[in-house]
């Protein structure tokens, strides 16, 4: 059974490659552009959890 955290993981992973794919033409940008989106897909759901954990607190 996956958490809730890895599918976000798994999703982020996948998705960054796809946009990192079709969103440059250099291998070394897409790779760069894949990992800011990782990042921000990451980050982006922990923000969004803690604020939900306020919200409810």
């Amino acid at each position: 059974m996956i958490s809730h955290f890895g599918a976000v993981l798994l999703f982020a992973l996948f998705t960054s490659v796809v946009f990192g794919i079709t969103q440059r033409s250099e291998p070394r940008m897409m790779i760069r552009f894949g990992g800011f989106c990782f990042a921000l897909f990451v980050g982006g759901t922990i923000a969004a959890s803690w604020v939900m954990w306020l919200i409810k607190h």
